[in-house]
Formats: C-alpha cells, structure tokens, sequence
C-alpha cells in the first residue's frame, strides 16, 4: 500500500458544554515536521499529542490544530484585568500622540491572547482523554484519505515502471542494426586513416575490440530490468514508508537510462531513451508525494 503525503484528517466531540474539533492537514515534506495551533490551557499536553501524529502518522509537513466552542459559560472563565487595563492605556496613549482616532477598544483588546483566559484552571484529565481520541481520530481519517490518493498514485507509478520495460524490450529489434552501423562507421574511419599512416594492425584490431565493447549496452539493460522488477517489489510490499526507497531505486533506473542513451548512437534507441527518461521523470514527481 502506497500512502500519499497529502491529506486531511478531522475529528469532533463533546466534553461536558464543550465542543472540540481537532484537523489535521499533511504536506509533502522530506521529515516529519508539525506546526501546532492550541488553545493556551492545552499546550502543557503539547509534546505528547505531538508524539501521537508521529506514532501514526509517519513522514510528512502537519499542521495541527484544536479548536473549541463552548456552548456554556464556564465558571472560572474571567479576564486578565491587570492585562487588559495595561493594553488598554498604551492603545490610548498611542491614540494621543497620533491623533489617530481608535474606537472600539475592548473589542480589540480582548482579541489579544491571554486577555481572556481560564482563571487558575487546570486541563482536567477526563477532557484530555476526549482530546487524545480524537486526535487518534483525526490521524486515522488523515490515514484513509492518503491511502485513497496513494492507491491512484501506485497505479500511475505502475504503469510508468511498464512502459521503461515496454520501451526497453523494443531496444533488442535495434541492436543488430544498430552494431552493423559502429562497425561501418569504425571500417570506413580506419580505411581512411590507413591511407596516411602505416598502421600495426594487432593494435588497430584491438582497438576496435575495446571500442565495440565500451558501446555494448546489454549489462545496462540487464541491470535496468532488474531495477524495473525490484521497483515493483518495492511497490507490492505491506510496509507504509517506502518513498525513500522508491526514490533510490528511481535513481538507479535514470542511470541505466542516461548510459544507454550515451552508449547507444543508434537513433531509433535514441528514441526509446527519451520515451524512459519521460516516463521517469513522471514517476519522480509522483515519489515526491510518496511517504
């Protein structure tokens, strides 16, 4: 199963007049990184809600935020007046220096955070249990939605790896052709150059031997099959975090891909080259959304 990096996981509950709603959004990003939007009474819980995306959610760029909407009015709800008069007198303060007219202050100012706050109010733990569900709620939700992108992902990648091995079986049809040609080219450059020079013709004919041997490409495309093969066994595996691997072995498959394409000399071969080297560049873009 292939699971994309992009996605989105939400999840609501009560406690008590409360309602919490907890999202979580993923990106692509080559480590785990979270960005964490929470109410000032959660984020002594931070660090460990934090943990529980990781566990289960692996690789990617999350932001994470719970948002709450109390039906009730709490009791130990109050304002920071201290705070709230302090703000006040420096918007007022700012207000005659600039002549700038600024209506409205408590509005404003209770915007600001900590101005409002829980007045000596503790994160109860039966609130924090409903929070951790529904973390683990959000993050499973996140996981079903990258699995449903990631499956079209797989196929697509499937169907990529096909056509390298497609375009690599039509690469046999050329090369007899292909070796009558160098050899043309190599009879007729020594014929010429033979005409000017006394030539040792053991050391001509060794030449040629290591020049038709440098131009053989068949290990390249034993080892670019393999690749193909191994890319697929990759893919068939149960394990969620396979992008890494799939982009090493992509990696080996462009080299495979470029030697032939600088050993070939043979423009039908050319061609297919290009055709690979398209189909691999799709399938790198398709890796890069890959946990």
């Amino acid at each position: 199963m292939v699971l994309s990096m992009t996605g989105y996981g939400r999840a609501q509950g009560q406690y008590k007049d409360r309602t919490i709603t907890v999202e979580l959004k993923s990106l692509n990003g080559k480590s785990t990184d979270i960005r964490c939007k929470l109410p000032l009474s959660y984020r002594e819980k931070e660090l460990e809600l934090r943990k529980l995306i990781t566990d289960r959610a692996l690789r990617g760029k999350f932001d994470f935020s719970i948002s709450t909407d109390d039906n009730g009015i709490e009791e130990d709800a109050g304002i920071n007046k201290n705070l709230f008069i302090s703000y006040y007198n420096q918007i007022k303060q700012i207000e005659e220096e600039t002549g700038m007219p600024t209506p409205d202050y408590a509005q404003a100012i209770l915007r600001i955070p900590n101005v409002v706050q829980a007045e000596g109010s503790e994160l109860k733990d039966a609130e924090y249990e409903v929070i951790k569900t529904l973390t683990l709620q959000a993050v499973d939700n996140l996981t079903k939605f990258r699995k449903i992108e990631g499956k079209a992902t797989e196929e697509d990648l499937r169907e990529r790896i096909a056509e390298i091995e497609k375009s690599l079986a039509q690469i046999e049809a050329y090369e007899k052709p292909r070796l009558n040609k160098l050899k043309d080219r190599l009879k007729q450059n020594v014929q010429e150059y033979s005409q000017n020079t006394n030539l040792d013709q053991n050391r001509m004919e060794q030449e040629i031997l290591y020049y038709m041997e440098k131009m053989d490409i068949n290990e390249e495309k034993s080892r670019l099959a393999q690749h193909c093969v191994f890319f697929i066994e990759e893919l068939d595996k149960k394990s969620d975090l396979k992008g890494r691997t799939l982009n090493f072995i992509a990696q080996e498959i462009g080299r495979e891909i470029n030697t032939m394409g600088a050993k070939a000399q043979f423009s039908e071969i050319q061609k297919l080259v290009v055709n690979m080297k398209n189909e691999l560049e799709k399938i790198k873009e398709q890796l890069a959304n890959i946990v």
